[in-house]
């Protein structure tokens, strides 16, 4: 039955009450159901808080003053505001917008605005979120994947994804932040979704339109740093932020020093807000290492916990990106970890890179691309397990053989790296049909969590580059900061390189970046190799839950993978190999593997095996699949993947002269 409201059941310590005021989150704007408002900031650094409303049809502005609580917090009720009000808070030192207002219709620097989460009347009731397992994530820039750049014209996408095999929707943060386009990691209200892309009952008919088509939908959150423009909390209380550590982009957020107690719970509350009046799904952690935290129990593990809790029956998947690849992040906190679902893989990645492009600048210094490297990926998922990562000059990872491979994100493009590159340009644009092809069929058949960034699957001619839209000083500042990171790359730090990077606060830089859906079938090929690829990951029972794996190399660029059906050989348990699959890789030349003295190679009947797909099918631009196994060994044909299962009547193919010399 429809139904209006949050529901969901409770949330624990995102659920406070003050006298007989009744909240569903500890701080902002509430509406009450016997009448009125409430409201509640914490403020330690005001003496006085006042509510200050924005006057209309020549009425003087009322004004409401807030009185004190324990722990610095102001609160009060305004029996007269309503929904759609405008509102500010007043200080001794000036008027400031809410620092959990529900949305800024005027951007960061006006008014706040009341929102009732009532308005939208919710059909989702059976929905119960995501498993771990089976995930297959689609990540996307609202601003730039319609040409309308909105939450309605996202929508109307929905049902394509779905079609091409998509489950898990990750949006691009959606924090209010200043100018007219951005990337939204420099938002400054946090529970306010930006005015750019709609309304907030927009974002909610989003979100209720995936659960109706079956997709999950989980959202992009900073909580490392603000933005440099718009942030006001440090009028409201310096102990936001802290001088212990160093941030990458600003300073750094406090967790752990004194008065981290209000600071913690905007940042929980803030994550139960997005589960509880958006019904989001789960929530992806923006560079964690950037998240500095010496407290007894970590800030992320306590946002697990409540984010879980305020999710009432529903699954939420809460995934992390960590630069350091931390697997204690992906780990219960009984064992010692925070708690969270799956951890991006940058080593995929970047061997993926190595291999398509030969390049080894910058962060890609120790990479090889080699067969080994995507071998012990798919088995072991992080290639950086604490050994010497020469390009930091320290070590890099730790352990993680305990965690599972859906645990792992893995990807061949995504907004940064997409972004951190001389144009900004796709990995087809970068590296040739049959390596990109083969790369792609490799990423979304291994076991791990695959991720694709918005327009991958149909080649899209759009690039994505960073884009920021600020004050004229910023933008200056905006466009050298840009400049001096990408010089990491050697090829772009020479003047004939910096002389062509584009603007970031250009708007035609950001508009380049809009996808041409119609791209879905002028590029036909490419968009039905994912499809078919999302469809056998989907629907053949050893791919979807192989019952183990194993890798060999088989040449300088070729390796193949086997998928067990049942329990492996070296099992105590007798199992049959019947329905293994086979996955054979080559990034190269033409190979020639004979003879073939490896054992996963070997076919457990005697026809040997069959290909049931290949990248190199006419349907998707290849140049036709001869016979693999023949009587002279393996013949694999340069830069193509396959896929083999047992065939109980073929016999090798003997092989022509040709091949033979």
């Amino acid at each position: 039955m429809p139904r209006t409201g949050t529901g969901r059941g409770g949330s624990g310590q995102c659920r406070t009450m003050s006298h007989d005021v009744k909240r569903q989150l500890p701080i902002g704007a509430e509406i009450q159901p016997a009448g009125g408002v409430h409201f509640r900031v914490w403020a330690p650094a005001a003496p006085q808080v006042e509510v200050e409303f924005q006057a209309s049809d020549a009425q003087p502005r009322p004004i409401v003053r807030l009185h004190s609580e324990p722990g610095g917090y102001h609160a009060g009720l305004a029996p007269e505001a309503r929904p759609g009000m405008l509102y500010r808070f007043r200080l001794p030192t000036g008027s400031f917008p809410d620092p959990a207002s529900r949305y800024q219709p005027d951007g960061p620097h006006g008014w706040s605005q009341i929102v009732s989460p009532a308005t939208f009347t919710w059909t989702d009731d059976a929905w119960r979120g995501p498993t771990p397992r089976g995930q297959v994530v689609y990540e996307l820039h609202l601003g730039t994947f319609t040409r309308e750049g909105t939450w309605r014209a996202a929508q109307a996408e929905l049902p394509e994804l779905k079609a091409l095999g998509i489950t898990m929707i990750e949006v691009m943060p959606i924090a209010d932040f200043p100018g007219t386009f951005g990337w939204g990691y420099d938002g400054v209200n946090l529970f306010a979704p930006s005015r750019l892309y709609g309304s907030p009952d927009d974002a909610r008919a989003f979100v209720n339109r995936a659960h109706e088509l079956g997709l999950s939908v989980i959202l992009d959150v900073v909580y490392n740093h603000f933005g440099p423009d718009g942030n006001y909390l440090r009028q409201f209380s310096p102990a936001y932020f802290s001088s212990r550590y160093k941030n990458e982009w600003g300073e750094a957020l406090n967790f752990d020093g004194p008065d981290a107690a209000g600071s913690r719970e905007f940042f929980v509350s803030n994550a139960c807000y997005w589960i509880q009046e958006y019904h989001f799904d789960g929530l992806r952690f923006d560079a964690t290492q950037q998240i500095y935290d010496d407290s007894p129990r970590h800030i992320l593990t306590e946002i697990s916990t409540a984010a879980r809790r305020a999710a009432g029956s529903r699954q939420v998947h809460l995934v992390a990106e960590n630069e350091c690849q931390s697997a204690a992040l992906a780990r219960p906190p009984v064992n010692g970890g925070q708690g969270l679902d799956a951890i991006w893989n940058d080593d995929w990645h970047h061997s993926a890179m190595v291999a398509a492009t030969g390049r080894t600048e910058a962060y890609y210094t120790d990479y090889r691309g080699t067969p080994q490297e995507f071998i012990s990926a798919t088995k072991h998922g992080f290639l950086y397990q604490g050994q010497w990562y020469h390009w930091q000059e320290q070590r890099r990872g730790h352990s993680a053989f305990d965690l599972h491979p859906h645990q792992f994100v893995v990807f061949l493009q995504n907004h940064d790296q997409v972004a951190n590159a001389l144009r900004g340009l796709r990995l087809h644009q970068l590296a040739s049909p049959g390596i990109t092809r083969a790369l792609t069929a490799l990423t979304l058949l291994v076991p791990q969590t695959p991720l694709l960034f918005q327009g991958q699957e149909f080649a899209a001619s759009a690039p994505f580059l960073y884009f920021a839209d600020h004050h004229p000083e910023l933008n200056a500042a905006i466009r050298e900061g840009r400049g001096k990171f990408l010089q990491q790359f050697r090829s772009i730090a020479v003047p004939e390189s910096i002389a062509v990077l584009p603007d970031p606060t250009d708007r035609q830089t950001f508009l380049r970046c809009k996808l041409d859906l119609t791209e879905r079938v002028t590029h036909r090929a490419i968009y039905q190799l994912h499809a078919d690829l999302l469809r056998l990951r989907r629907e053949d029972r050893v791919f979807a839950e192989p019952a183990g794996i194993d890798g060999a190399v088989l040449g300088t660029n070729a390796f193949v993978l086997r998928y067990f059906s049942g329990k492996r050989p070296d099992s105590s348990t007798p199992a049959s190999s019947a329905g293994d699959r086979l996955l054979v890789v080559n990034l190269g030349a033409d190979l020639r593997f004979g003879p073939a003295p490896e054992p996963l190679l070997a076919s457990p009947t005697r026809g040997g095996w069959q290909v049931v797909w290949s990248s190199e099918s006419p349907v998707y631009g290849g140049h036709g699949t001869p016979s693999l196994e023949t009587t002279a060994g393996w013949l694999l044909p340069g830069q193509a993947a396959f896929v083999l299962k047992p065939d109980e009547n073929r016999e090798p193919i003997r092989p022509r002269l040709s091949e033979k010399d």
